[in-house]
């Protein structure tokens, strides 16, 4: 385990993890819940579905999608080539050719605070694996809403399945460490500016901005935040609003603490 990611192999996986693949040196992370037999289900995009149509998103995350080699399917698993939402694919179709990564639950403030980047971890707690695995087997035969980068994307969906739990406001940023993460950044130089032209040793600013950057990731993280809610995933799908101006998830007013599965 490195403080940039938790590389595994997958002789160590469970049913029920919570399995990420990085992209694009780095730059970018695909999520999905691994159900076993080589299995992952995991949330994906169609063409046009990120910040509205026509955005460079749609160039930059075509690793999102899961992509067959040579085929218009995969000879292994069935995956088609071009297929959207959430889906069930091989491990091979999941991962692109790129390595594997389990994403940590539960995970101690301090490790939490000195890994490089979001999307790698949470303070929260996951549920059971099999309460796990029935969210991911319901969300694939129901659907998890429209794709959207910052508020309702493949991070999201594997959080969702392994806590149960949403943001209450859906014009705010979902769950995603990494969307904090990306977008933490220049807020941070941005909040620490003030305090910075008050200091002349380029070191002394370096930290007040990571410092900055630590804590908005830290207050941002699912496990602190007070703007969730358990939602059962039977009431969620069924509250699922088709693709709209915003194509995140609309959730009625339906909250509930005690999720009983």
């Amino acid at each position: 385990m490195g403080l940039l990611s938790n590389r595994v192999s997958e002789e160590d996986l469970r049913p029920g993890d919570h399995v990420y693949s990085w992209r694009f040196a780095y730059s970018y992370a695909h999520h999905g819940i691994f159900v076993g037999d080589g299995k992952v289900i995991h949330f994906t995009r169609g063409h046009g579905q990120e910040l509205g149509t026509g955005t460079f998103f749609d160039s930059w995350l075509t690793s999102c999608r899961p992509s067959p080699r040579s085929s218009s399917s995969c000879e292994k698993c069935g995956s088609e080539k071009g297929s959207h939402g959430v889906v069930l694919s091989c491990l091979d179709c999941f991962l692109s050719g790129c390595p594997l990564y389990v994403f940590v639950y539960g995970e101690s403030t301090t490790v939490f605070l000195a890994k490089a980047r979001g999307g790698t971890c949470t303070l929260a707690v996951s549920d059971p694996h099999e309460i796990v695995l029935h969210r991911a087997y319901y969300l694939l035969n129901n659907g998890f809403g429209c794709y959207h980068i910052f508020r309702n994307n493949c991070e999201d969906f594997a959080m969702y399945c392994k806590t149960g739990l949403l943001i209450l406001n859906e014009k705010t940023l979902g769950t995603s460490g990494q969307t904090v993460s990306t977008l933490g950044a220049p807020l941070a130089a941005l909040c620490s500016s003030p305090i910075n032209l008050l200091m002349a040793e380029p070191l002394g600013m370096a930290l007040v901005t990571t410092g900055m950057y630590c804590l908005s990731r830290y207050f941002a993280d699912l496990g602190n935040r007070k703007d969730v809610a358990k939602v059962p995933v039977e009431a969620l799908t069924a509250r699922i609003s088709p693709a709209g101006s915003s194509g995140v998830l609309q959730l009625e007013g339906v909250l509930n603490t005690n999720e009983d599965e």
